[in-house]
């Protein structure tokens, strides 16, 4: 981990691009992996917006422990040496796949959640606006409960971006704006086959960058790293002892 820590000393501007390796260090089950939330096929559905469209109790009957569960999670040892890195000025910005809000609510700034989040969750039919914490309330803790609308009765859909739905263009844009800009990319905690937001370091690395992949399985831009390992709690230890 030193050769990764030298290089982000060295280096003017350094990316980080996050997946759900970061969080299961938190206990947030990530996806694909052999324990991930995919196992159960029912499951692998729920972020699909055509059947969030027909049947809205799905997603939530599916969510509440990967969503609304996780509301007291802490951020984990990933989070506090980004946030660390962001102090010591060493990270530009965080790119992330992940939707539990972690990043943030470890003090990481910027955060470009490229898939969303359940901060905000918006009625289908007319748009009204509720925030997480209304949602929960709304649900009043009964497992599968559809939040509806007091003016129009539509569910309410968190603002994660659910298969078939676009990117956030806010933050898609600004991830590719500073991966274009950066001198270093780094990966950590994703396996990078999830388009179009596994684009962003692969356009780093088109513009010049230099690529560190820190991930538990193999992504399809390791032949491209200068740097690839494997064990995120080591990576977060070594920077806790660098900076």
């Amino acid at each position: 981990m030193e050769i990764l820590i030298d290089a982000i000393k060295r280096a003017k501007t350094t990316m980080f691009f996050t997946g759900a390796g970061v969080s299961t260090l938190c206990g947030i089950p990530d996806f694909r992996g052999p324990d991930g939330v995919y196992r159960d096929p029912d499951a692998a559905r729920m972020f699909e917006i055509d059947l969030f469209d027909r049947d809205p109790g799905f997603f939530y009957s599916h969510a509440d422990a990967l969503v609304y569960g996780n509301s007291e999670t802490r951020p984990g040892p990933v989070h506090e040496a980004l946030v660390a890195l962001q102090k010591a000025g060493k990270c530009a910005g965080v790119a992330t796949q992940n939707i539990d809000g972690l990043h943030e609510r470890a003090g990481s700034d910027p955060v470009f959640a490229v898939h969303g989040s359940a901060a905000l969750h918006h009625c289908r039919r007319c748009g009204a606006q509720k925030t997480f914490d209304e949602i929960r309330a709304l649900r009043a803790g009964v497992p599968g409960a559809v939040p509806l609308c007091e003016k129009c009765g539509g569910p309410f859909k968190p603002d994660i971006t659910f298969f078939g739905e676009a990117l956030p263009e806010e933050a898609f844009r600004g991830a590719m704006e500073l991966a274009g800009r950066c001198d270093l990319m780094v990966v950590l905690g994703s396996s990078l086959v999830v388009q179009p937001a596994a684009s962003i370091p692969l356009a780093a690395l088109r513009a010049g960058a230099r690529l560190a992949i820190v991930n538990r399985g193999e992504t399809p831009l390791d032949r491209f790293a200068f740097f690839r390992a494997d064990d995120l709690a080591a990576f977060a230890q070594a920077v806790q002892r660098s900076v």
